[in-house]
């Protein structure tokens, strides 16, 4: 039996060189993103094309200065179910990874029978007994199995960036919903107050009205002008329920459970009086969907030589070693002995096109993935370029509703003086009461808007995770 030895050594020798040849299908290349130099939109407002502080982009929420949306925010890392599903996809990508892989190498497999058998006219029965190994591989000569791990990696880092895009997005979601429950209770606020002014002046108006210093149609006035900005209140109060249940669930509570935690009114956060939003390119790095779109193409890519590897023979390299008897007591003898091993190939000669068909398939669904990436890229630049118009645009927009709310004021305060001196009929008064309410509610929304555009810009540059350390499930088993 060991003479045999040098001829197997030759042959398994002789398949394993031919692995190291190129694998068949197109070779990766990542595409360039065209990026501008800079952006299209003016810079101002605070903002600036100095390059982003990777910490501060990473958890860009902190700039806020706001202790309790800082904890909503982690709680929402911690607990959220998307964040938990994407968490969950990342260890199959790296499951089936490992699949993919154990391809690469042989396959062992033990057995043993023991059978009796007897024949039709035979008096006598036969025994046989058997026990071993049967190993086999087949030899990537072509490189299809390595094509299949290569595009297994690249499902990996796509997986992860899935994760890190739900983060981006969770991390914005959780405080544009903080920031539209402070708006409410601002814009709650306004409308309390003003309804508290027109309280006193449809008082005072009845009072005249009674003692006949006014008529029926300033009384009326007075009335619908009260009663409209009580109607308004049922529908602030809904906005706001809905903010707060929408908290409670991206922080993976029961909705109802974050009541009590945002009972208290407090003021919209401020922004930070600069940010730097960098240049295009940092932006197309950062952003982790436009990484999840690349490393989609780099799979696909893979998978067109997955498919052209079936044009080409297989080649498997098959053996077993074992024992034999039709005695168990002669099993372990060795005279018992047996053994075989040896090359095989199979090669499919007709499909009627299938297998070309196919690759044609995965070339076409390449294309398309290449196309998606192209659409990121522009779909990211131009929310980066809207956002960073609505930053400033908003600030400006603020700026003159404070002008607006402050002359407003004191319209109505002179307006409410001139009416007690009988100076002015009430409709003067009522239309500064109304216009005091409406501009006081914009700015309330201003408030809330410069700061929930704030958080997009900050969500369009790709803010929201951190490459070190990533937050990547553990491998389990």
């Amino acid at each position: 039996m060991q003479k045999n030895y040098p001829l197997i050594a030759i042959a398994a020798a002789a398949l394993l060189s031919l692995t190291g040849c190129a694998a068949v299908g197109p070779n990766y290349k990542a595409p360039e993103p065209n990026a501008p130099a800079g952006w299209h939109t003016e810079l101002r407002q605070g903002l600036s094309a100095e390059e982003t502080s990777p910490q501060q982009l990473a958890s860009w929420w902190t700039t806020l200065n706001d202790p309790l949306l800082t904890s909503l925010i982690e709680q929402a890392v911690n607990n959220n179910l998307d964040l938990k599903q994407a968490t969950a996809k990342v260890r199959e990508a790296r499951a089936r990874r490992g699949i993919s892989q154990a391809g690469l190498f042989p396959t062992l497999d033990t057995s043993g029978s023991a059978t009796r058998s007897k024949s039709s006219g035979s008096a006598a029965s036969n025994s046989f007994y058997s026990v071993g190994f049967d190993a086999g591989w087949e030899v990537d000569i072509f490189g299809g199995v390595r094509r299949t791990v290569e595009a297994a990696d690249a499902d990996l880092a796509a997986s992860r960036e899935n994760l890190r895009d739900v983060l981006v997005s969770l991390t914005a979601e959780v405080a544009l919903n903080y920031l539209d429950t402070r708006t409410f209770q601002a814009r709650l606020a306004v409308a309390e107050g003003n309804l508290a002014i027109q309280q006193q002046t449809f008082d005072l108006t009845q009072s005249r009205y009674e003692a006949g210093l006014d008529n029926e149609l300033a009384l009326q006035q007075a009335r619908y002008n009260l009663e409209s900005t009580k109607a308004q209140i049922p529908t602030l109060r809904s906005g706001l329920e809905e903010a707060k249940n929408r908290l409670a669930v991206l922080t993976g509570k029961i909705p109802g459970s974050m009541h009590e935690l945002l009972n208290e009114t407090k003021p919209i956060p401020v922004i930070p009086p600069t940010l730097a939003v960098g240049v295009p390119a940092e932006t197309l790095r950062q952003r982790p969907d436009i990484r999840l779109a690349e490393r989609n193409f780099a799979a696909q890519t893979a998978r067109i030589g997955v498919a052209t590897a079936d044009l080409y023979p297989k080649f498997r390299l098959t053996g077993s070693i074992g024992l034999e008897s039709i005695k168990s007591a002669d099993l372990f003898k060795s005279a018992s002995q047996a053994w075989n091993i040896g090359p095989s190939v199979s090669w499919n000669i007709f499909d009627a096109g299938a297998i070309r068909q196919n690759i044609e398939v995965q070339s076409a669904i390449q294309e398309q993935y290449l196309l998606a990436y192209e659409a990121t890229v522009l779909g990211a630049l131009e929310e980066v370029e809207n956002a960073i118009t609505a930053y400033a645009e908003e600030q400006l927009r603020r700026e003159r509703l404070v002008a607006a709310v402050d002359a407003a004021r004191q319209a109505e305060a002179l307006a409410a003086n001139q009416y007690s001196a009988g100076l002015v009929d009430f409709t003067t008064v009522l239309n500064a009461q109304q216009s005091l309410l409406s501009f006081e509610d914009q700015l309330s929304q201003s408030d809330g808007t410069v700061t929930s555009n704030l958080i997009r810009l900050y969500k369009a540059l790709g803010g929201g995770w951190s490459s070190s350390p990533a937050p990547l499930p553990p491998a389990k088993g």
